[in-house]
């Protein structure tokens, strides 16, 4: 069953014009990653907030996913651009 996970970013005010050209970027590499069945982005109240929605075969490949954007230096790039950390949750297929 593949998994859902929903990313929740809340950019500072003075970075969003940066953190989507930042995102636009590097998009395709997630895109492209093992395991990444789909990826939309969302902007929330003109960019009070921005939300990815993600499907994955699994948990364990999107994990393997974020590891490798914390090593990359990515997420502390993300980070300083963002007023409070990302919410990450996970919801699993119910095939309902």
């Amino acid at each position: 069953m593949s998994t859902l996970v929903i990313v929740d970013l809340k950019p500072k005010p003075s970075e969003y014009a940066s953190m989507m050209e930042f995102i636009g970027a590097i998009i395709h590499e997630t895109r492209g990653f093992d395991g990444c069945l789909d990826i939309n982005i969302y902007s929330e109240n003109e960019g009070e907030g921005v939300i990815f929605v993600e499907h994955w075969e699994d948990q364990s490949k999107y994990e393997k996913y974020l590891a490798w954007r914390t090593e990359s230096g990515v997420m502390d790039k993300l980070a300083a651009m963002l007023d409070a950390p990302p919410i990450i949750r996970f919801a699993a297929d119910t095939s309902l």
